[in-house]
């Protein structure tokens, strides 16, 4: 079957808008302005579960296999990460001493600067981090906070290929359930449940409704009246609460409250809309980020941990909009370069254990 270049370009063109909203809200709470923070949230993670929708199918044990390949890679790169985080802060420890080191965590906007760092490798954390609880990484602060989607993923592909596999026939009632769920939970704020219930609610039933629009177009006539009915809204919320509830948005993604679903709706409603329609016959920069977008996702962890360092030495030397492009494309160019040596790790990680695999069928 002939590869969806269109597919690849959305994820890329996605993982590019995730490298700017991790710019803007990192390393960019210092300098850009609150407007602009909230803007870079109408191209966000919803469209990854959108996407999994789009190329989803009822093949549980197709779909299980490349979860645990999915899993087996993630904890090649944490235990990269353990172990690199360690070595930054012995090295740092030993060379420069603990002030730096107090120095180096206040650089982030930590609220616990240590006061002492352990010699200690802290095991429980890598094991913690194979169970997806995402403990700070100290280095790397970014990636940890990004991972809350590898979870959801994982949690809503499970379920979603499930449903596909045993359920097709009711997968408008069961999208009609998610989206109640979620109304419900946000008419009813008391009712919200803590945990991943509600990311999944939310979730699972744009996975779903992703699904049901596979190889289908939307008819070019209801184009403006949804386009319209989306403006309406933000008008509505405009109007009677005023851009200070827009500036909350951040709070409103975790867990995703209804602000936020109507905010990312502008971009998943573009995505359906350009799907079908939207011809990509050349591959390019974008459908090559978008090919290898898992490793990306770990490398702009990494990347926009690391541009702090530029932030903190320039955000007083440079207007903010400059600044903010500057550190932009440094941090895509670094997430270009790590995420080329985080695939030679997977693949040498998965020499490792092939070796042992090998290894231990002979004894």
């Amino acid at each position: 079957m002939k590869r969806d270049l269109y597919i690849d370009f959305a994820k890329g063109f996605a993982t590019l808008a995730i490298i700017f909203i991790h710019t803007a809200f990192w390393s960019g709470q210092f300098y850009i302005p609150t407007e602009v923070r909230v803007l870079s949230l109408l191209i966000d993670v919803p469209l990854f579960y959108a996407l999994s929708g789009l190329t989803s199918g009822g093949n549980v044990e197709k779909t299980l296999y490349r979860l645990l390949k999915l899993q087996i890679t993630f904890m090649i790169f944490v235990t990269f990460l353990f172990f690199l985080d360690y070595l930054f802060k012995v090295f740092g420890l030993n060379v420069f001493g603990l002030q730096w080191m107090r120095d180096f965590y206040s650089t982030f906007g930590a609220k616990y600067v240590p006061q002492s760092i352990s010699d200690v490798p802290q095991w429980q954390n890598l094991g913690n981090w194979y169970l997806h609880q995402y403990t700070n990484a100290d280095t790397f602060p970014v990636v940890m906070g990004s991972f809350w989607y590898l979870k959801v993923y994982f949690i809503l592909t499970v379920f979603g290929v499930l449903i596909l596999r045993f359920f097709p026939k009711h997968i408008n009632w069961l999208i009609g359930i998610c989206f109640g769920l979620t109304l419900i939970f946000n008419v009813l704020p008391q009712f919200y449940p803590t945990g991943q219930v509600g990311y999944v609610a939310f979730y699972l039933g744009l996975f779903l409704s992703a699904h049901q629009l596979k190889g289908k177009k939307i008819p070019a006539k209801w184009i403006p009246f949804l386009y319209g009915i989306l403006l309406l809204v933000f008008i509505f919320l405009f109007w009677n609460s005023g851009k200070e509830l827009f500036m909350k948005m951040n709070k409103a993604k975790f867990p995703p409250k209804l602000l936020y679903i109507f905010w990312s709706c502008f971009s998943l409603l573009t995505l359906f809309v350009l799907y079908n329609r939207l011809k990509i016959t050349k591959e390019s920069f974008i459908t090559y980020i978008g090919k290898n977008a898992i490793f990306f996702y770990f490398a702009q962890g990494m990347s926009s941990s690391l541009v702090y360092f530029i932030v903190v030495g320039l955000k007083d030397k440079i207007q903010w909009w400059m600044l903010m492009i500057l550190i932009y494309l440094i941090n895509v160019g670094l997430a270009v370069l790590i995420a080329g040596g985080l695939k030679k790790l997977d693949v040498f990680g998965w020499k490792i254990l092939e070796i042992l695999r090998k290894k231990t069928a002979s004894a």
